[in-house]
């Protein structure tokens, strides 16, 4: 019998040998500001040239690679202009913009993945256990556009605006401050106590500062497991953490975050997540590896897991919050 299935072609395991292609041309465009040069405007190959300080064959290379990747348009004059994700989300300037994350990829991460088939045989990442402060202070204003959104979503949906009297955030891991920033936007009464390692601390500092919230801001500086956490908070935050902290040490950080909490306080988790399964989202599954290569007990986990962490911690009422971003939020009560 004839079957009349399709046949398997290698089409799609090709276009994988070429996935690190996109990263890094886009990086090299951001690092010769092209997509600066066109903003408001189309150039043409030329003029791009002139703008950016770049050889024209260079230029060409990437150029068309961009348009390609639908980064990049070209009218029928040859002139090149940003297309709508491009204008909104790789002009330097812009609030939105995520470009940063690209240098964080090709200097930080990829050198590491190189080592990807010893790390798979020994289990051990490829750099030790040398992530410190320093790895973290380099990259971590580069996140800021990424979790905003998902920020302001969490203020929204607690209600901030409507605040009448004092709101602590607790912002554990806090990073470049976004989430304790994006609350502290929804009401002037909210104050933030950040924690963090000493230089990340600096970069919290002078991010909360270029918003003017820097008033609103405490830090202290140390260890997630060390540092005093202080008491009575109404909110806090875990912001991509729990993967790099492995599942007993997620464990732990959630109850002494359940203990820093006031009465019917509420913690928010970002992560990446995956289903129970193990089958989806393709980020979370990447972004175990990218564990596996990065740190000694990293990982990524589901809701269903995560959630159980926050039973056994003495919250309540584990659940779901959508939120712009790969994941929804994991929000849950002190009762």
């Amino acid at each position: 019998m004839n079957s009349t299935a399709p046949s398997a072609t290698p089409e799609r395991i090709l276009q994988f040998a070429w996935a690190f292609a996109a990263p890094l041309v886009i990086e090299a465009a951001i690092r010769h500001r092209v997509f600066d040069a066109l903003a408001g405007q189309g150039l043409t190959l030329d003029a791009l040239a002139q703008a950016t300080g770049t050889s024209r064959r260079g230029l060409a290379a990437i150029v068309d690679a961009l348009v390609g990747f639908g980064l990049l348009a070209r009218d029928d004059a040859g002139r090149t202009a940003l297309t709508p994700e491009s204008d909104a989300f790789l002009l330097s300037h812009r609030p939105g913009f995520i470009g940063g994350i690209f240098r964080h990829i090709s200097a930080q991460l990829m050198p590491n993945w190189l080592h990807l088939t010893e790390v798979v045989a020994t289990g051990k990442p490829a750099r030790g256990d040398s992530v410190g402060a320093a790895y973290f202070a380099a990259f971590v204003e580069d996140l800021f556009a990424l979790s905003y959104p998902a920020a302001g979503a969490l203020a929204s949906a607690l209600g901030l605006a409507a605040a009448t009297g004092p709101v602590s955030v607790l912002d554990l891991g806090a990073g470049s401050g976004v989430w304790g920033i994006a609350l502290a936007q929804a009401s002037p009464h909210v104050t933030v106590r950040a924690i963090d390692l000493p230089d990340v601390l600096a970069v919290t500092r002078r991010v909360a500062e270029r918003f003017g919230l820097g008033d609103r801001l405490t830090t202290v500086a140390g260890d997630l497991h060390a540092a005093e956490f202080g008491s009575g908070h109404q909110v806090a935050t875990v912001g991509q953490i729990l993967h790099s902290e492995g599942v007993e040490r997620s464990r732990a950080l959630l109850r002494r975050t359940h203990a820093a909490l006031a009465p019917g306080g509420t913690i928010a988790i970002a992560e990446f997540l995956v289903n129970a399964d193990r089958r989806g989202p393709l980020m979370g599954l990447i972004f175990a590896v990218n564990m596996l290569v990065q740190t000694e007990v990293g990982g990524t986990y589901s809701f269903e897991e995560i959630a159980h962490w926050l039973t056994e911690a003495g919250f309540t009422n584990p659940r779901r919050l959508p939120a712009p971003g790969p994941s929804p939020l994991i929000l849950a009560t002190r009762s």
